[in-house]
């Protein structure tokens, strides 16, 4: 099952209520993945010569000492957002180093995602909680991925869930199953991409930075899956300039495409983007197998 909503704003008048539109569209999909649920959106990039990263504690309001502790390692740090139980912070040096630090020296904390504008939630639970309890209809931005998933693969919990960030900047969200995942995540640990779980979703994610990493566009990345992943699957993946969508070759998963002058949506049913402002008029169609469809520059590395 699992239900993947993507939306992607064209306009400015539209960005105050990604979140909103977002919300709608997960609680629309929730029937489909009632074990968690979890957002990326694009927003406020960090000043330059920062770096930008998502947060996540078991405890709820565990966040005060966090800007203290990487100031004291860093030099300049800010705590510039929590919700629930995940911070947003800014440090004044690379994410690889703030990354390496804190899994070092906090290895209580989980780092959901790492870049410029990236700000990952995700939570176990009915996604209807996710929503009320991170106030996501209050999150603005210029883009967005939402899951709604129903466990197969891997255990219930909040670091399990989706989306999954391997990448600065980079997510990724799936519906459909990997067989072949064991075998990949042993060969991309040897190219030195670290995993938190052992979500299959989340070795389709590592491949995508693996694929970059060594020069490949996003493009070009995805139309390596269709050679190097077994299964099947509807991939989503975020990046800082837009969102791109890939079916695999057989494209037994649903998905749907919506756009009009405002935005762009894929969602795992069409329900989810009839909630959206203005549906009635959108070109609305079913993506393609094994082709890959981009929004903003998302292809480009």
């Amino acid at each position: 099952m699992c239900g993947i909503a993507g939306l992607y704003t064209k306009t400015e008048a539209l960005r105050p209520r990604l979140g909103e539109c977002l919300a709608r569209m997960l609680s629309e999909l929730s029937s489909r993945g009632p074990d968690s649920a979890g957002a990326a959106f694009y927003r406020d990039p960090a000043p330059e010569g920062w770096c930008k990263l998502s947060l996540h504690s078991p405890q709820v309001d565990a966040w005060p000492w966090i800007a203290d502790a990487l100031r004291a390692r860093f030099g300049q740090a800010t705590l510039s957002g929590v919700r629930h139980t995940h911070a947003i912070v800014q440090v004044t040096a690379t994410a690889e180093e703030v990354v390496g630090w804190l899994l070092e020296a906090h290895p209580e904390l989980t780092v959901m995602s790492a870049g410029q504008t990236i700000e990952i939630f995700k939570q176990a639970g009915h996604p209807s909680r996710f929503i009320s309890d991170f106030a996501l209809a209050e999150i603005d931005g210029s883009h967005a991925l939402g899951h709604t998933r129903m466990a197969t693969e891997s255990r219930v919990s909040t670091e399990h869930s989706h989306p999954f960030s391997t990448g600065l900047d980079l997510c990724l969200v799936h519906n459909g199953s990997l067989s072949n995942h064991n075998r990949l995540r042993r060969a991309l640990q040897r190219e030195g991409i670290r995993f938190q779980t052992d979500n299959d979703t989340e070795v389709a994610a590592g491949y995508l930075t693996w694929r970059m990493r060594e020069g490949a566009t996003l493009e070009q990345a995805l139309e390596g899956c269709l050679e190097d992943l077994d299964g099947f699957y509807t991939f989503a993946v975020g990046t800082a300039d837009g969102f791109a969508v890939l079916r695999d070759p057989i494209a037994c998963k649903p998905a749907v495409m919506a756009e009009t002058d405002e935005w762009v949506a894929m969602a795992s049913e069409y329900r989810a983007i009839a909630v959206l402002p203005g549906a009635q008029d959108a070109v609305t169609w079913e993506p393609e197998p094994a082709r890959v469809y981009s929004w903003g520059t998302a292809v480009v590395a």
